[in-house]
């Protein structure tokens, strides 16, 4: 099968490994091209060109795919299939009819269930249990297209957006190759996501990472769990910003207003939130200084019971 991959950040490297693993390497690897990163703003590859440069693929990075310029180079190679996992640009009609077969998109929820961009940030901040990963013809709408195959995924209790997603890269890879193999023999049957069951996961903002004291203490301990390394959760007090690093639920009820400081249970700093619960804070930052233990900020700001979070 002539194959195509388009990919970009290090969690769709796994995919593409496996694709030349099962025999499928791709006829061109198309990526984003090189830009400058970090403080030094030194310019560096995407890890997927890095990786297939490294494995003698192929490599295209064209600023945009939609163009005629591009698709025609794309036309030449006759695919039957292109491959795409997170690559950050949207398809036009005539790009998806390109390969023979269509686009396949990798998709890291369980469809029609968080379809957008932060699939599994959502899965996790939201509370589900399960999620998993799924395999779609695309089509011009947003992660609407038909079901080829999918696969569901328990989410761990205290798993974190990190953690969870290099468990579905390496379910996701597994499953395309299934996917393009069946594809390959001519007996996988697409079927139509349930649109009355779809919800979206949008890019998350900055205004994402602001502690709601108002949600119940578990709502903002699967939020930091979700939201982690970015934006993460973080709050005011007396004017300082504290980023919450490790927190979890505590047994009992608040009896106070949502953010206000309970003292000490259970030796970590409590603090009171919505419909009556405790959120324990077993490890906060203040900006510029070192991580601390909930008990230890509290202790050494002198924080009292009574005081509040913004």
């Amino acid at each position: 099968m002539r194959t195509l991959f388009f990919g970009t950040p290090d969690f769709s490297v796994p995919t593409l490994a496996a694709m030349v693993d099962a025999g499928f390497a791709p006829l061109r690897v198309i990526t984003r091209p090189a830009r400058p990163v970090g403080r030094g703003h030194r310019v560096r590859e995407t890890p997927v060109a890095e990786w297939a440069a490294a494995h003698d693929l192929e490599v295209m990075t064209p600023e945009k795919v939609n163009v005629k310029t591009f698709r025609r180079e794309l036309t030449e190679l006759e695919p039957d299939v292109a491959v795409v996992v997170a690559f950050g640009q949207i398809f036009r009609r005539r790009l998806l009819a390109l390969p023979r077969l269509g686009c396949v998109n990798v998709h890291a929820s369980v469809l029609p269930r968080h379809r957008g961009a932060a699939p599994i940030q959502a899965a996790i901040a939201e509370g589900d249990r399960v999620t998993g990963v799924t395999t779609m013809k695309m089509e011009e709408g947003l992660d609407s297209g038909p079901i080829l195959l999918q696969e569901e995924v328990v989410i761990a209790p205290g798993e974190t957006t990190p953690e969870l997603a290099d468990r579905l890269a390496r379910r996701g890879a597994e499953l395309l190759t299934e996917t393009l193999r069946r594809l390959a023999d001519g007996d996988l049957e697409a079927r139509q996501q349930d649109e009355d069951l779809a919800t979206y996961a949008p890019q998350l903002t900055r205004d994402d990472g602001v502690v709601d004291w108002r949600q119940a203490a578990g709502t903002i301990h699967n939020r930091l769990r979700g939201y982690t390394p970015w934006p993460g959760q973080s709050s005011e007090i007396r004017g300082k910003r504290i980023k919450l690093l490790r927190v979890r639920p505590l047994e009992g009820e608040a009896g106070e207003e949502p953010g206000t400081v309970l003292g000490l249970r259970e030796a970590q700093l409590s603090v009171a939130c919505g419909d009556a619960t405790v959120l324990g804070l077993e490890r906060v930052q203040l900006a510029g200084r070192k991580p601390v233990s909930g008990k230890d900020f509290m202790n050494g700001e002198r924080l009292r019971a009574g005081e509040r979070f913004e």
